[in-house]
């Protein structure tokens, strides 16, 4: 099976003084999901996780709902040519009468570590599609954070980046509870894959919805981390860069708070304002 990191050797130069050395990288390893058998997606991934990366993302395109969704996850053998398991395909296979959406039509099958699901086809199929709608009642939902409190969070992720640490080439996924807890924490190469790993923990241990929870991420707050924080019920998202147009649509559209530009004592607040205490 793949590891986390890979050592290669690298001409360092600094200062004017070059030398030759191993260095420590973050690996990156293609993973073929299928469903029922049948291929669904690549992406590219950090190893590790992998059967919660299935089932988060499955989450995030309607498929699961809870555990009993699922019949089993495995790895696929005789994936290489030869024969042997190259731990770089995982079947998840649906509980006796779980319906199979034909989804290939709606998305692109094909997702890369930088940009993720592409293509999906309008907000309004995230918002009928999920099971987990978000509450739009103040007497229902009850999630509130400090604003002084959200602030630390990025650090707080950033101190439990163990990979980061060692290769500087992760994003993170932290969730967090509105006290400020770290309830979890995932990296990878691609900070979609990150919030997969993230879900589909949280699904696989019964958790879902994540009605009171917080997902924080590294980097910025695209449209595909907006629908997967919706999708698995999450009502806070926050990002320590910029979300995209389409993200901040998504968010009015679902009523799902999104913070961007988290740091230090600043915070831009793009939709639902009424969760955080200013």
């Amino acid at each position: 099976m793949g590891r986390v990191t890979e050592r290669r050797r690298v001409i360092r130069v600094r200062n004017g003084v070059t030398g030759v050395r191993p260095d420590t990288l973050v690996a990156e390893e293609p993973l073929e999901i299928r469903l029922n058998g049948k291929p669904l997606a690549i992406t590219m991934r950090t190893p590790g996780d992998d059967f919660a990366l299935a089932a988060g993302f499955l989450v995030s395109e309607g498929v699961l709902g809870s555990a009993s969704d699922v019949r089993a996850v495995t790895y696929c053998e005789g994936a290489a040519e030869d024969g042997s398991n190259t731990y770089n395909v995982v079947n998840v296979q649906l509980a006796p009468g779980v319906p199979v959406p034909d989804i290939t039509l709606e998305r692109n099958v094909y997702t890369s570590s930088s940009c993720g699901l592409c293509g999906k086809a309008s907000l309004d199929a995230v918002r009928t599609a999920t099971r987990f709608p978000l509450r739009r009642s103040a007497a229902e939902d009850t999630v509130r954070i400090p604003a002084e409190l959200l602030c630390e969070l990025p650090d707080r992720l950033r101190a439990a980046q163990k990979v980061f640490d060692r290769t500087g080439g992760l994003h993170a996924a932290g969730l967090f509870s509105p006290q400020g807890e770290l309830l979890d924490l995932r990296e990878d190469v691609g900070r979609h894959n990150a919030v997969d790993k993230i879900v589909g923990r949280a699904f696989q241990a019964g958790l879902l919805p994540l009605a009171g929870a917080v997902l924080l991420v590294s980097g910025r707050a695209s449209f595909e981390l907006a629908q997967k924080a919706v999708m698995a019920g999450i009502p806070i998202l926050a990002a320590v860069s910029a979300p995209s147009s389409l993200a901040v649509d998504l968010a009015l559209e679902s009523d799902l708070t999104l913070v961007g530009f988290l740091r230090g004592q600043n915070m831009n607040i793009y939709a639902g304002e009424e969760r955080i205490t200013l």
